[in-house]
């Protein structure tokens, strides 16, 4: 289980890390704003395209062959981008890295699947949310760390460079310690649903990362436009796929499972309120409270570890309370995001602040496990990749439509204290939408649970 996260730690920690040495990076390498742009955003690009596809070849070819590949990938490709000699070649490293993890991701959840039945899957899934919501913040603290120490005149190649001992050191143990594969399920890679959802979230991903820096351009509007429509597309490319006899990318089965679509929907609005909640208040706090990469990321260790202490505990309290945690701890978030702007001044109210949100937010793993309950283990792939994607889609929405919003109330007012006001009530009614979806979601499995 170890091994299994720190690899996803790995993972998630990429995400971020490279955003605090970017100004370096630019530096060294003569970087332009595009090329910077695609380096931040290539990674998370790669990763949302391929996630479903990682988890595809892992049941096909087995869960541990699939992870050990994805690390020894994700290890040479960050090694190739600490090494890159220009941004030409750093970006298709950057875009290997994040296709090399969607190999590696999908792979710790099935085996979870797989390898953990009732309570001790659930709390397996409490470290799995606690290592994902930690990694965000961590990739920002440890990137802090690597830039300031400069280590040999080496500055921002170590946030790339520190990956591949961690990467050797899973390669050197995975074989010995992770469970064997299991019997494999055939039915292929179904390619014509690939060769669909790929542009489909491409449309989407695209243009919600890059839309703001570059000024929503007519064609972003169009790729999402367009996007949406390949996704209607993929929809009738999966039927016709399951009624010729072939294995669908995402099975009626899964889809069926019961409380999967209001659970999926409870999963991509808390990562989303989450991420763009650490990205505006990061903005906030290294712009009007003029705090480093590492003083903002340290900010929110406390609200972090909320997130962690709810999701690792919340079976140590009486099985009548868990359902009901859900709905009420995105409604403890919303409380606390609307406090975002009287308490922005910063201080130990506002860390406090962040403790509320996390330990709103920290009833995840409790919606992952109720979503995840109802998918039969032998889709298990199958619903852990269309989980992934599903969170790593709403971080994406979330980081887009609030920074968004967060970017151009601080231009207007000169100010991103005054921009956290707004910003906050967006965020409050992303949580209360979760609430809502929750209650569907068990109101569903209510429903289902006297026919079973």
């Amino acid at each position: 289980m170890a091994l299994l996260l720190l690899g996803q730690f790995m993972a998630i920690l990429d995400v971020n890390i490279v955003n605090v040495a970017l100004p370096t990076l630019r530096a060294d390498l003569g970087a332009s704003g595009a090329g910077l742009q695609l380096v931040a955003a290539g990674y998370v690009i790669a990763y949302a395209v391929t996630l479903i596809t990682g988890a595809r070849l892992g049941d096909l070819a087995g869960h541990r062959r699939m992870f050990l590949l994805g690390v020894a990938a994700f290890s040479a490709a960050s090694l190739a981008c600490g090494l890159a000699p220009s941004t030409g070649w750093l970006v298709p490293f950057r875009f290997a890295q994040g296709a090399a993890a969607a190999l590696l991701t999908p792979q710790v959840m099935s085996i979870i699947q797989r390898s953990f039945t009732g309570p001790a899957r659930a709390r397996a899934l409490g470290f799995y949310s606690a290592v994902i919501a930690g990694g965000v913040v961590a990739g920002q603290v440890a990137g802090g760390l690597l830039v300031s120490a400069d280590l040999f005149g080496w500055g921002w190649r170590w946030v790339f460079l520190v990956n591949a001992p961690v990467g050797l050191a899973l390669l050197a143990s995975g074989p010995r310690v992770l469970p064997a594969d299991g019997e494999r399920r055939g039915g292929g890679l179904d390619p014509a649903g690939l060769a669909v959802l790929a542009p489909a979230v491409l449309l989407l991903v695209v243009p919600l990362i890059l839309g703001h820096e570059l000024g929503w351009p007519a064609w972003g509007w169009a790729a999402l436009a367009g996007g949406a429509a390949l996704f209607a597309a993929f929809a009738a490319v999966e039927r016709r796929v399951a009624r010729r006899g072939g294995r669908p990318l995402i099975s009626g089965r899964v889809l069926r499972a019961p409380g999967l679509l209001p659970g999926m929907l409870t999963v991509l609005l808390a990562p989303g309120s989450w991420g763009a909640f650490l990205f505006t208040t990061t903005l906030h706090l290294q712009g009007d409270l003029a705090l480093g990469p590492m003083g903002s990321g340290l900010a929110f260790v406390p609200g972090v570890a909320a997130f962690a202490l709810v999701g690792l505990t919340w079976q140590r309290l009486p099985a009548r309370w868990h359902r009901p945690l859900i709905p009420a701890g995105f409604a403890l978030a919303a409380l606390g995001y609307l406090f975002l702007g009287p308490l922005a001044g910063g201080g130990a109210r506002y860390e406090a602040l962040t403790v509320v949100i996390g330990l709103g937010l920290g009833v995840l793993p409790i919606v992952m496990t109720a979503t995840l309950e109802g998918v039969p283990t032998e889709d298990a792939a199958d619903g852990s990749g269309l989980l992934l994607t599903v969170m790593q889609l709403g971080q994406v929405v979330g980081v887009a439509t609030v920074g968004t919003l967060f970017l151009t109330l601080a231009e207007h007012e000169h100010s991103t204290r005054q921009a956290e006001y707004g910003t906050g009530w967006a965020l409050a009614a992303t949580a209360l939408l979760g609430a809502g979806s929750a209650l569907a979601l068990l109101r569903r499995r209510a429903a289902r649970r006297p026919a079973a």
